[in-house]
């Protein structure tokens, strides 16, 4: 009968802590380098709080431009404010005006 006598290695013994470190070390990283890992998420934030503050200005313009809307409609007509747009856009002042220039309209 044959018997086989296995030699104990040193190397056998480290492939599953070899294996475990791989894996924890991969995961490990990707957790913080990653696509949505920390470092993302803080830009996600600072682009949060960039972007809610682009949103804040555009509702204010919106509610701005909304006023001057209503201002120019049918129900209340404002002739001074249609000679103001209209004296705006078509780039004319009579003789005896001072002109002011606001970029805000």
């Amino acid at each position: 009968m044959w018997t086989r006598h296995h030699k104990k290695r040193k190397f056998g013994r480290l492939v599953l802590p070899a294996v475990t470190v791989a894996f924890l070390s991969y995961f490990g990283y990707h957790s913080v380098h990653g696509d949505f890992g920390l470092r993302a998420a803080q830009e996600f934030e600072r682009q949060r709080v960039v972007r809610s503050g682009e949103l804040a200005h555009l509702v204010a313009q919106r509610k701005q431009l909304e006023r001057q809307v209503e201002l120019m409609s049918d129900g209340s007509l404002e002739r001074d404010m249609i000679d103001e747009k209209a004296r705006y856009q078509l780039n004319m002042s009579r003789p005896d005006e001072i002109v002011i220039f606001n970029k805000a309209l």
